[in-house]
């Protein structure tokens, strides 16, 4: 029986609303319909699960598809099977897929690799690669896109030798250590292992370099602290895009040149180079090393104006950066604006108010921290609660938090942990027992614990522990200049000055210099002055130097008797007064009451501890000068305020 269609009546007929539009009434062109390899690509790319997978898997191998393409959607294939969430497929389905195809395909031999990359532990790309050796070369020729999962496995693994081998399975097996992905892959994994100069070789022998090749030359001196080459190579690059501008910004951040680091991200922010969440940190990283203010509202403001305001990562760093700026205040502002925090904010937030000295706000905020069911804490957590516990004397607190840390969250104290702990017991006068934790400690000390004791027996005129604690970081840290500096001023403010000659000439048998005291301080303007010891380079130097004697003279009539046994020389007593007024800080703060007046406040980051004749020093200066002085040296924070510290005599 033939059915025919009911007749259409004419568009006149037809109700306004339904008639079709004139185009509809012209001819359109036949589109080709999607071919069944375009449909099943598509429905790889997207499959949401293993499962849904695996049965595509059975559809590929049972349709009737051309030759060319089974290959490529077997090898698309094994790459969806890498991106999804774990649980990964099994790594022998993935060689049952690789294996069913016949003959061995270069392309899925690559996907193979790339797949062990991304799913199975490091090397296994390297067993895989032995496997696929074993098939006769006439039966599959290698792509060189084979031997960069190769080089990234050997690079995720740190071993020089596997990355030495990848290489030169690239030249044997083709040549392809002449192709530029190849080339690039060699020199990442060369730099993440360490051998700058095999990364350099590799570079130098490339007929054609694209940004990636000079931008990881970059990074490799970085890494190195060679950043005399960085910036040679990166002044060569012809191209300079995001990631290279961020590479030497964050080189410099990384290795202590925050001046720099600005720089760079100053010239970023002027030729209108794109700002991401990687140079965000780096010039964060860089206002926190420098403590400047006004450095700092800068780069938060940048940060806001290219909506990273409420970035996770970038608001743990502002957190983290306001708190070294001496800015707590500030610094709990812009954590209690957050609205997603994880474990990196809470600890940032728990460090800094420890370094300030405000030991009671860090154990309330760990204690709300815990309280919260998304957000478990680290080993950086008990750092910055066991320092909280140490700069405040709360040995108690220590003691409790040090043992739940391993009872309660199950985690193992590390070296730095035991450091925290010595420190805490040091500081608080227990000495011994601090030595005695440090025998019994269930991991390898480092010099970080034994200088914490060697910190303790300074505070305390210990020199017995000082010599032991001495000794091994001799050991561990023969170049570490500080420690012989520690050792000698124990050693002279007991009066031992032949014991004390003993440690100096040491040094100088080791060609070791002392690092020289420096203290920066920020002017209205941004602009950061650094004063040495004795320095007479400022060009205001008489200014200072007239400045801070007046400033000498009003804290003595408020009491001020210099402590000379700050200085740890066998001088007389009135060089030993000439010495302290000498110190970096005292210049600092002079030049700051020079420049900003009386009831201000003044900001000085040092890269020493002070010493207890300058903390006195500030002490009063706040109260006479009305002035609050906020110095940061290299253990916390101070705030001098109506002649008291925040540290309450624990530093």
């Amino acid at each position: 029986m033939v059915h025919l269609a009911r007749p259409r009546p004419p568009p006149a007929l037809l109700p306004r609303a339904s008639r079709p539009p004139l185009s509809a009434a012209l001819p359109l062109p036949l589109l080709p319909p999607p071919s069944l390899a375009s449909l099943l690509l598509a429905a790889v790319d997207s499959s949401p699960s293993l499962r849904h997978l695996r049965s595509l898997h059975g559809l590929l191998v049972r349709l009737p598809l051309p030759a060319h393409s089974l290959p490529y959607l077997l090898s698309r294939l094994l790459r969806r099977f890498a991106a999804l969430p774990p649980p990964h497929a099994p790594l022998p389905y993935a060689l049952s897929v690789f294996s069913a195809h016949a003959p061995p395909d270069p392309f899925l031999a690559a996907a193979l690799l790339r797949f062990a990359l991304l799913t199975q532990p490091p090397l296994i790309p390297f067993r895989l690669f032995s496997r696929l050796l074993r098939i006769p070369r006439d039966g599959l020729p290698f792509l060189p896109f084979a031997f960069s999962p190769l080089a990234k496995s050997a690079a995720a693994a740190r071993s020089l030798p596997a990355v030495q081998a990848a290489h030169a399975a690239s030249i044997l097996l083709g040549g392809f250590d002449k192709h530029r992905f190849v080339e690039n892959s060699l020199i990442g994994a060369y730099v993440t292992c360490g051998d700058i100069g095999a990364a350099r070789k590799v570079f130098d022998e490339m007929v054609v370099k694209d940004v990636i090749s000079w931008t990881s030359i970059v990074v490799a001196y970085s890494k190195s602290g060679d950043m005399g080459s960085a910036e040679e190579v990166f002044a060569q690059c012809p191209v300079k895009d995001m990631v290279a501008w961020t590479a030497m910004l964050t080189g410099y951040a990384q290795n202590s040149m925050p001046a720099k680091a600005l720089e760079v991200f100053d010239r970023m922010a002027t030729i209108g180079m794109g700002i991401d969440e990687v140079s965000l940190t780096g010039a964060i990283s860089a206002c926190a090393q420098l403590g400047a203010v006004r450095r700092a509202a800068w780069v938060q403001e940048i940060a806001e104006r290219n909506g990273f305001g409420q970035n996770v990562v970038v608001g743990s760093g502002l957190v983290d950066m306001h708190a070294k700026c001496g800015l707590i205040d500030e610094a709990r502002s812009v954590f209690d604006g957050m609205q997603e925090k994880n474990v990196y904010t809470y600890s940032s937030m728990i460090v800094g108010l420890a370094s300030h000295g405000r030991a009671k706000e860090a154990i309330a905020l760990f204690k709300d921290m815990v309280r919260r069911a998304d957000v478990v804490p680290n080993h950086v957590t008990f750092i910055g609660l066991l320092t909280a516990c140490s700069h405040a004397g709360m040995v108690r607190d220590g003691r409790f938090y040090f043992a739940q840390m391993k009872d309660k969250y199950g985690i193992l104290p590390s070296a730095d942990h035991y450091t925290c702990m010595v420190d805490l017991l040091g500081r608080a006068g227990l000495v011994d027992e601090a030595l005695d934790l440090v025998r019994s400690m269930t991991v390898e000390p480092h010099g970080g614990v034994w200088g914490a004791l060697l910190g303790a027996c300074r505070i305390h005129g210990n020199t017995d522990v000082a010599k032991v604690a001495a000794e091994h970081l001799f050991k561990l840290e023969p170049e570490g200049i500080g420690n012989y500096v520690l050792l000698s001023n124990t050693l002279a403010s007991a009066g031992k000055w032949d014991e004390v000659s003993k440690v100096r000439k040491l040094m100088r048998s080791r060609g070791l210099k002392k690092d020289p005291a420096v203290s920066s301080f920020e002017g209205r303007d941004g602009l950061v002055h650094q004063f040495f010891a004795g320095d007479n380079s400022h060009p205001r130097t008489n200014e200072i130097k007239k400045a801070l004697l007046e400033l000498a003279a009003k804290l003595k009539h408020a009491g001020y008797v210099p402590i000379l046994t700050s200085i740890v020389y066998d001088v007389s007593d009135g060089e030993k007064e000439r010495l302290l007024m000498g110190h970096s800080e005292k210049l600092a703060l002079s030049f700051g009451l020079l420049t900003l007046g009386s009831r201000c406040t003044i900001r000085i980051v040092k890269n020493l501890r002070i010493c207890e004749d300058c903390h006195l020093f500030m002490q009063l200066a706040s109260r006479v000068e009305q002035a609050e002085i906020i110095v940061r040296d290299n253990m916390r924070f101070h705030h001098f305020k109506d002649g008291e510290c925040s540290c309450g005599g624990f530093w």
